[in-house]
């Protein structure tokens, strides 16, 4: 793939008016960021779901600004055509616009991210702003937000009633409006999501939201069967790494009990 080229804001903002699909990953370290970005990926989302997959918390609301700052530069470092957007936190960037703005800024100068994400509608919409005036690219993120998991009431499909319907419409466009590059729709009823998509100039990326968005996001743990511990139905599991892991891990157990590792091939002696 060696006539790639660097993805980029407008690259991400030009797919929605060619109608190309728009492919998102998440990714917690260097190893799999560059595995990701060799692979075609076109966005890299530097989740806060590694509080969860990587760190074994119940939740997202536990991991700190200075873990994800780890986390982001991390990814930054294995990401040579992947667009980069970093994960802000639980209470990084509600308590007031100055605080959002800085630690905003922190992942663009610290840990080499290309832009960041916030979870939240109508009430994110003025933090939105302040963020991209500064100068940062914000994708938004509306729908089920695991940031606002007890809000919430647990993890419920969002949109059904008529008010949760208006609600994300009327957050979507205020949040384009306000500067935001692209929105997540998470656990969206399809066809509000669908609605949605149409009236948005800026692309969507859907997670368990219908396949009408402008791309797809999953949390590459869950495809790649490295984390059971939640199996949504949204989730299409492409591999099966954690038996192949197990297994590995068994043969070489088996190996080094039986005296067979490491053999006179895997032994320096002296010349």
């Amino acid at each position: 793939m060696s006539d790639r080229k660097k993805i980029r804001l407008s690259t991400l903002l030009a797919r929605k008016s060619a109608g190309k699909k728009i492919v998102a990953l998440t990714a917690y370290d260097y190893s799999m960021a560059r595995l990701l970005d060799e692979a075609g990926v076109d966005l890299l989302l530097v989740g806060d779901s590694a509080a969860m997959v990587v760190h074994g918390f119940e939740n997202t609301l536990p991991i700190t600004m200075e873990t994800m700052l780890d986390h982001t530069a991390a990814v930054s470092r294995g990401s040579k055509y992947a667009f980069v957007v970093a994960d802000m936190p639980f209470m990084s960037y509600q308590a007031s616009i100055e605080q959002a703005i800085t630690n905003a800024g922190r992942f663009i100068k610290e840990a080499g991210a290309e832009a960041v994400k916030i979870e939240g509608g109508l009430e994110m919409v003025d933090t939105a702003r302040a963020i991209v005036r500064a100068g940062i690219p914000v994708m938004a993120h509306i729908g089920l937000s695991f940031q606002r998991i007890h809000a919430q009431s647990g993890a419920k499909v969002q949109g059904r009633k008529d008010a949760g319907h208006a609600y994300l419409l009327e957050s979507a466009l205020a949040l384009q409006e306000a500067g935001a590059f692209s929105i997540i729709l998470e656990l969206i009823q399809a066809d509000v999501a669908t609605e949605i998509t149409s009236k948005l100039e800026i692309p969507t990326i859907g997670i368990g939201a219908g396949s009408e968005c402008d791309g797809q996001i999953l949390v590459t743990n869950d495809i790649l069967g490295l984390y059971d511990k939640m199996q949504p139905k949204f989730v299409r599991q492409y591999a099966n790494l954690g038996a192949t892991i197990i297994d590995a891990a068994k043969a070489f157990g088996k190996d080094v009990r039986g005296g067979s590792y490491p053999d006179e091939s895997e032994t320096f002696s002296a010349k």
